[in-house]
């Protein structure tokens, strides 16, 4: 699966931004997609995700109530709408793809389930004060 993050720029504190990330590939394996951020000096953190169907988001508490995830299967995008956009949203986000595999026998009548993570090269938002 790739991933090809597009959307960020340089805007002023309560404006809006719009990302969206095209995922190609073995597309037909994804499960949840999600959008995290890394901030300068700080650990990636999850933003919003968003189950398969669409019908199942959670936010960080951060972001809830400025921050809508969506997802077109069609043509498998997730956008991520911002608004109100504070400085502390400054980071570079990612869009994050989860896929599950078909089960495989591990003998005993057990099976193992390969889950696999991919993720987007990144795109920078950095909001002004």
């Amino acid at each position: 699966v790739d991933l090809v993050e597009s959307g960020g720029g340089l805007v002023q504190s309560g404006s809006s931004l719009r990302l969206s990330c095209a995922a190609s590939g073995t597309t037909f394996a994804i499960d949840l997609m999600a959008w995290y951020r890394q901030a300068p000096g700080q650990q990636r953190e999850m933003v919003a995700t968003i189950s398969t169907g669409g019908d199942s988001t959670n936010y960080a508490a951060s972001v809830k109530g400025r921050f809508t995830i969506s997802r077109n299967s069609a043509d498998n995008t997730i956008y991520l709408q911002m608004n109100s956009l504070k400085p502390s949203d400054t980071a570079v986000y990612y869009c994050k793809a989860e896929t599950t595999d078909p089960p495989l026998p591990t003998g005993g009548g057990k099976f193992y389930t390969p889950r696999y993570d991919y993720w987007g090269q990144g795109t920078q938002v950095t909001v002004s004060s």
